[in-house]
């Protein structure tokens, strides 16, 4: 038996050796900085032992001192980890066309049913005709116009849910309490649910208007979903373990997430079908109904299915996120709070609520979700693009395969990019009152809503 172990060790060794001396052949210029991989295993038993793993890559940055790191994992998978918005932009934009695909990897192919969906399908023919739905049916300004009364339906639904909250404020038991991240977390469920599926709730939902158990689990079941979506699981950087062993448990987690998510949604979906394959439904009211009736090209259950699971997660996380840490900043510095009410004031006025067309002007409470979105992004890594042929980006070799995953943190808090970058400050977002804070940051010095040229629906 010792023998034989023996024999597997050095039989890893070699193989390990000849890729490496295979991978390094193939360019002049060397891989980026990082730890020396074992044969065989990479680092994969570093990153099994220091968890969570962005912390790790974090550190990792900083220890050798680099603003782009390459950690192999398993046999042969590079992953290359970039926090320096300038080297973003060569990955991402210079090169957009070799990294616009995304890796195969089980937490993708498990939530996208197979490869059905938009944002993780790796390019091809499926990820082209569903980009192309998403963007023209659901995305577009027309789209979004037309569904506007659900979004001012669910905006409306929020402000009567804190007033009754307000109004138990003499209650014994949790009078006037606001739970920010509860609300902020079903305000977008809710609303997507509406714009969807053409209704608030999966049940009757609460008495006072906030979410019942159903809504709760399906809310639940998507953030563990996001938890676990491109999570540096095992079987991913050993392909030869999928489907023999669960060896982190991953696979269970997310099937289980998947189910409680479809459990509600499937349903009706399929009734819908149903009702207008018999003519009972003649007019759209809904994106479910904009894709039912789409016949250019036509979709299937299954890719409906799929991708409403996709834009479910896709939109509750990184905004509520933002709502929840922007409002505790504003609570812990009073004059920020101030400043906020003084905009709505001066916008708005007390005689009326404020309403979507109002947004373009009350550039200080972008600024504050604009630094929140900079300090607190809800992941540590953009979706990992996967490099379609060898490369060199920044003087590096990139090999085909490669994984590269964008450091939220890395570039959000980059010192040499912002200064005190630890500090909540959106002043630093203000251009002058003649220019509009935008969200988004096209040299990527932060990550909000989307890379390169691949959107990534959030």
């Amino acid at each position: 038996m010792s023998v034989t172990i023996i024999l597997i060790v050095i039989m890893f060794i070699f193989v390990g050796r000849f890729l490496s001396k295979k991978s390094t052949n193939h360019s002049l210029c060397p891989l980026p900085p990082g730890p020396t991989p074992l044969p065989f295993f990479g680092c994969a038993i570093q990153m099994l032992l220091n968890k969570p793993t962005f912390r790790w890559v974090d550190k990792l940055m900083d220890q050798f001192d680099t603003p782009i790191l390459c950690l192999r994992l398993g046999p042969s998978t590079h992953v290359i980890a970039v926090s320096s918005p300038e080297i973003a932009c060569e990955f991402l934009k210079k090169q957009d066309e070799i990294f616009i695909s995304r890796p195969d990897v089980l937490s993708a192919y498990l939530i996208s049913g197979g490869y059905r969906t938009a944002v993780m399908s790796p390019y091809g023919e499926q990820w082209r005709k569903m980009k192309r739905i998403i963007n023209r049916e659901v995305l577009s300004p027309p789209i979004q116009k037309w569904l506007q009364p659900k979004r001012d339906e669910e905006a409306d639904q929020v402000l009567r849910y804190i007033w009754n909250q307000i109004e138990r404020q003499d209650s014994i038991v949790g009078g006037a309490l606001i739970n920010i991240r509860a609300v902020s977390q079903h305000f977008f469920g809710n609303a997507m649910r509406n714009i969807i599926f053409g209704k608030r709730f999966f049940g009757k939902g609460m008495e006072d208007g906030g979410p019942g158990e159903e809504e709760t689990e399906h809310v639940a079941a998507l953030f563990l979903l996001l938890k676990y979506l491109y999570a540096f699981c095992i079987t991913d950087y050993f392909p030869w373990l999928s489907g023999k062993t669960d060896f982190d448990g991953h696979e269970k987690i997310i099937r289980t997430a998947i189910q409680n998510v479809r459990k509600y949604q499937d349903p009706l979906i399929d009734e819908r079908i149903q009702m207008w394959n018999n003519g009972d439904r003649k007019e759209k009211s809904d994106i479910l109904d904009v894709l039912i009736t789409l016949e250019n090209p036509k979709l299937t259950p299954e890719e409906i299915k799929a991708e409403f699971v996709e834009l479910m997660m896709a939109t509750i996380d990184n905004t509520s996120n933002a709502i929840e840490w922007t409002i505790a900043h504003m609570i812990n510095d009073t004059m920020i709070l101030k400043r906020a009410v003084e905009e709505l004031e001066h916008v708005v006025g007390r005689q009326r609520l404020v309403e979507e067309q109002d947004i373009p002007q009350l550039n200080y409470i972008k600024a504050c979700i604009k630094e929140a979105f900079r300090l607190h992004p809800f992941v540590s890594f953009v979706p990992p693009h996967v490099s379609t042929i060898d490369t060199t980006v920044a003087g590096y070799f990139i090999p085909k395969g490669s994984h590269v995953i964008l450091s939220r943190y890395g570039v959000g808090k980059n010192p040499n990019v912002w200064p005190d970058p630890l500090l909540f400050n959106p002043d630093r977002h203000l251009h002058g009152e003649e220019k509009q804070v935008v969200l988004t940051d096209n040299n990527l010095r932060l990550i909000s809503f989307s890379t390169g040229n691949v959107v990534v629906l959030e």
